[in-house]
């Protein structure tokens, strides 16, 4: 594990502690002890990819190099430390190729390799239908594809709302078994099990999490099918469908 990687686990383990979040992982022994693989999970908060690295490291101390969009990268603070970390730049939309070869030469020398298939975060807290990015990578190397859930994360810090201390959080951490796969078979093939695992995951962490809304101002982070405040799965994937639009709007004006 690289310095600054290690230095960013005991800073994530740190804040749990102060926040008072209550982090519990399940499934660890699903994660490959050693090699490769690529672990897929869905997305509902900023800091998804904190609590999935966490979970990862429960099996054997492995480190989970994530696969971020561009904007991640681009801040003046975040980007420092997500290269320094070793996690891997990509240009949705844009030059996908060298982020691609960087995936492959990770995944043969051994990383687990994290990738939100939903490409964003989930308004609904429904796992949205996704690309096959993260089952070709698993394909292409002939390495593990692990589905996992993360959740609880929303109420800390989530897309359209301010980022909370909420003291005291259970957030859950799930990882299931290796999807299936043959080498000959459509990614897109691949990718609807990898979902339909990632969906059964996130339904089972939702219906067993320990903790419910304070009250009707407080339900904005269930879901809607579950009585929540949360926007429906149409009504997020309109707003996903919109946010596309915008950003390719954005790049097209040189933005």
């Amino acid at each position: 594990m690289n310095p600054v990687y290690a230095s960013a686990v005991a800073a994530s383990i740190t804040t749990f502690k102060l926040a008072g979040w209550d982090v519990r992982v399940r499934g660890s022994e699903h994660v490959p002890a050693r090699g490769g693989g690529v672990v897929a999970t869905n997305h509902v908060g900023y800091l998804d990819f904190v609590f999935a690295g966490y979970g990862v490291r429960e099996r054997s101390g492995r480190r989970l190099r994530f696969v971020a969009k561009r904007e991640v990268f681009d801040h003046p603070v975040g980007g420092p430390l997500m290269r320094s970390m070793g996690h891997i730049r990509v240009d949705r939309g844009g030059d996908t190729a060298t982020a691609m070869r960087e995936v492959a030469a990770a995944l043969t020398d051994g990383d687990l390799v994290g990738m939100f298939p939903e490409g964003t975060i989930s308004r609904s807290f429904v796992p949205l239908p996704g690309r096959p990015g993260a089952a070709k990578m698993a394909m292409d190397a002939g390495v593990p594809l692990i589905p996992g859930a993360v959740w609880g994360s929303q109420r800390i810090s989530t897309k359209g709302r301010k980022p909370r201390a909420a003291p005291r959080t259970v957030v859950t951490v799930t990882f299931g078994p290796p999807v299936h796969y043959t080498p000959d078979e459509p990614a897109s093939a691949v990718h609807g099990r990898l979902m339909g695992a990632i969906r059964d995951l996130v339904d089972d962490a939702q219906r067993s999490y320990p903790q419910r809304p304070a009250g009707p101002d407080d339900a904005w982070w269930q879901p809607a099918h579950l009585g929540g405040g949360a926007p429906t799965v149409e009504e997020a994937e309109a707003a996903a469908a919109a946010d596309s639009a915008e950003r390719r709007r954005r790049r097209a004006a040189g933005g």
